[in-house]
């Protein structure tokens, strides 16, 4: 760290008294921009005023093509109050653009923006089970204090550019005791990523296998918000939980309650990109099916688990293994299609499933979750209702209601999408 020089005397700032954020944001809406009289050089950006929201990001919003065709972007946006606990602020709309042309690439309003929001602390009603969530509430209220989170999922049609940097206009207004106070501000510049998905062949052995909570709906891996280390991430963002699908699209035979009932159990893993083994997990105890178990301790999340280092900054997990059955050590370099283990249910895992994703870190918390792709499969079907890992082996038969998808055939180079059936 540099010396500070002796003769540099940082000025003091002078401290705002007798105002609250709160007073000082609402004034701010409700008068305009006017001529200054400021005599220096330094001249305030034009539009710079008071906001009752401020706002961030949690990740680089990278492209990546899925089996749609079209190029999405999902990313978080968390918005926070800076007024009084006493102030709520009504969301009517948020607006993603194009930075410099406000070009609108995405926008949320009404239904769709108060079923793609919440409060930090509350997840979105249907995360946990195959029901579908009740309406929610519209018009969406920030109380004032309170800090909400916004799951954005933007789709590009075919061969429209991607924007180099966004930004996100909000459109509301106060609700103060006089009245609703409306204002806009543009707010969270966002360059998109830049480093391309990774390319991957298929962590499983050929056959026909089920991609469920895959982005980009309301599933725990898409929505699941950590608070990790005194930061929020989406650890599990992209990742997809693979589960084999016979013949007649079952997905167990027999007793449910049974490891050896189901087609996942004991499949080989195997690596879907050559790189370093840089952390292995064994020794966790697989969970009997199909209850779910207890929420295990942070570090048995994933159960026994390989951690492949792929290239600087990208590492790829894969979960839920057998006890016993891992193939590897630390250290080892590994080719693509080598055998790491054997599908297992151990971790935070209610029926056997083999959990895989992206990270940006060797360990799984805390870590960010960038999209990847496979470089061919083909799409054979879909499943539309919400059949979670979770309730897997509580529904009445094993067998998946498997209906035609819009997108069926060859892919290459896509990204599966929730409840995708798909054959490599």
């Amino acid at each position: 760290m540099a010396e500070r020089d002796p003769r540099h005397r940082p000025c003091r700032r002078p401290l705002v008294r007798g105002l609250a954020a709160a007073a000082l944001a609402t004034v701010a809406l409700l008068a305009p921009a006017g001529p200054g009289h400021a005599t220096g050089s330094a001249r305030l950006a034009p539009g710079t005023r008071f906001t009752p929201l401020t706002a961030a990001v949690l990740t680089d919003p990278t492209p990546f093509e899925a089996t749609d065709g079209r190029t999405h972007l999902s990313y978080e946006l968390l918005a926070t109050s800076a007024l009084s606990s006493g102030t709520p602020v009504r969301l009517d709309r948020v607006e993603v653009r194009e930075a410099g042309t406000e070009r609108v690439v995405g926008s949320l309003s009404g239904q769709a923006l108060a079923e793609a929001a919440n409060p930090v602390g509350d997840p979105l009603p249907g995360a946990d089970g195959d029901i579908p969530p009740p309406p929610a509430p519209t018009p969406t209220v920030v109380q004032g204090s309170q800090q909400w989170i916004v799951w954005i999922d933007l789709t590009l049609d075919p061969g429209r550019p991607v924007p180099e940097v966004l930004d996100h206009h909000l459109v509301g207004a106060v609700l103060t005791p006089s009245g609703p106070s409306t204002f806009e501000e543009t707010v969270q510049a966002t360059p998109t990523g830049r480093t391309a998905p990774l390319d991957l062949a298929p962590p499983v052995r050929p056959g026909a296998w089920y991609a469920s909570e895959s982005c980009c709906g309301n599933t725990h891996h898409r929505r699941g918000l950590g608070p990790i280390n005194g930061r929020f991430g989406v650890p599990q963002r992209f990742a997809i939980d693979w589960y084999k699908v016979g013949a007649q699209g079952q997905t167990w035979e027999g007793d449910p309650a049974r490891l050896t009932a189901y087609l996942s159990y004991r499949q080989p893993v195997v690596a879907a990109l050559g790189g370093r083994v840089v952390e292995v997990q064994d020794g966790v105890p697989d969970n009997p099916p199909p209850v779910t178990p207890p929420v295990p301790p942070i570090e048995d999340t994933v159960g026994n688990h390989v951690t492949v280092e792929v290239a600087p900054g990208r590492y790829l997990l894969y979960a839920h293994l057998e006890p016993g059955s891992l193939a590897v050590r630390e250290g080892d370099c590994v080719e693509p299609g080598r055998t790491l283990g054997l599908i297992g249910n151990s971790g935070n895992s209610t029926t056997p499933h083999l959990h895989f994703q992206v990270m940006t870190t060797a360990e799984f918390f805390p870590t960010d979750s960038p999209p990847f792709t496979f470089r061919s499969f083909r799409v054979v079907g879909q499943v539309e209702p919400r059949i979670w890992d979770d309730n897997l082996g509580l529904q009445p038969t094993g067998v998946l209601p498997i209906t035609p998808s819009p997108y069926e055939g060859p892919h290459r180079s896509k990204y599966p999408l929730d409840r995708e059936v798909l054959e490599f």
